[in-house]
């Protein structure tokens, strides 16, 4: 594609972390950007238990987290799976999990693929985002 790629290797899984992937996966897609966001360790095991919309947040922030919780519903911000959906019909959006992580977080393959657009190895992943215009690791 002569898009540019836009790469997001999203480590960090609690929600305050997967908002920020989410709005910037969204508005580069919406951009027209090619995004691709690589799933590793902790987003992989929350994609697969089901709990990515979960509104978690580091304990660092615990103080505060149940107002911002609060405001974030009653402003009516998408779900995180929400983004996702919208940033795939907006433009090109992919999800890809590593597949060190699904072993490395002991999940079955199955309860990620379906959800995901593909799952890869590290060296297919470099070689998939080698001469991205933006990488961010989150």
């Amino acid at each position: 594609s002569d898009r540019p790629k836009f790469v997001i290797f999203a480590h960090n899984a609690t929600y305050d972390k997967l908002h920020q992937v989410a709005t910037l996966g969204l508005t580069a897609a919406a951009m027209g950007k090619d995004v691709i966001v690589v799933l590793l360790f902790w987003t992989i095991k929350k994609l697969a238990e089901g709990k990515i919309d979960a509104m978690d947040f580091p304990p660092e922030y615990a103080e505060s987290a149940d107002q911002v919780a609060r405001l974030l519903r009653e402003k009516n911000v998408p779900k995180i799976s929400e983004m996702f959906q919208e940033a795939r019909l907006v433009g090109r959006f992919r999800l890809i999990a590593c597949s060190a992580g699904l072993e490395y977080m002991g999940v079955e393959s199955e309860a990620v693929e379906k959800n995901v657009d593909e799952v890869l190895g590290l060296p297919a992943i470099l070689s998939l985002t080698a001469h991205a215009e933006t990488k961010l690791f989150i």
